[in-house]
């Protein structure tokens, strides 16, 4: 049997602060959400100003991260690539740039969604999160 980390309350906070203090420092209105490696949510911020949509596609981006532990912008690509059949995959959703695994030892822990400005800047301000717990 295998021994796998996991998200604390303490890291699921750091992460959250860093992308926060990322968004503030562009001056972009985001929502964040952060999940465990189920895709269950354990974390959502809806900034001031960030879209009412974008408190259902954050969180939406990070199911996806969790679950395939890839970074969503993969599914977005496939997509504007051709392969539009896939927009039919059961229970996927939040198919855009913007939602980032957290990997440690190899082994998907969780997952950030950012949603509220460019796809781009959505996953700077993911990775800027995850880079807050050293992964």
């Amino acid at each position: 049997m295998k021994t796998k980390a996991f998200l604390e309350l303490a890291d699921v906070k750091t992460i959250a602060a860093a992308a926060e203090a990322e968004a503030l420092s562009n001056q972009w209105a985001v929502t964040i959400a952060i999940v465990d490696d189920g895709g269950h949510l354990l974390w959502l911020q809806r900034l001031d100003g960030a879209p009412a949509m974008s408190s259902h596609i954050a969180p939406a981006k990070a199911h996806t991260a969790a679950l395939s532990r890839k970074e969503s912008k993969v599914y977005e690509d496939v997509i504007n690539q051709g392969r539009t059949s896939f927009l039919s995959a059961p229970t996927v959703q939040g198919l855009l740039e913007g939602g980032v695994p957290i990997i440690k030892d190899g082994q998907c822990i969780g997952a950030v969604g950012v949603s509220g400005v460019k796809s781009s800047e959505d996953a700077q301000v993911a990775k800027a999160g995850i880079a807050a717990i050293g992964l």
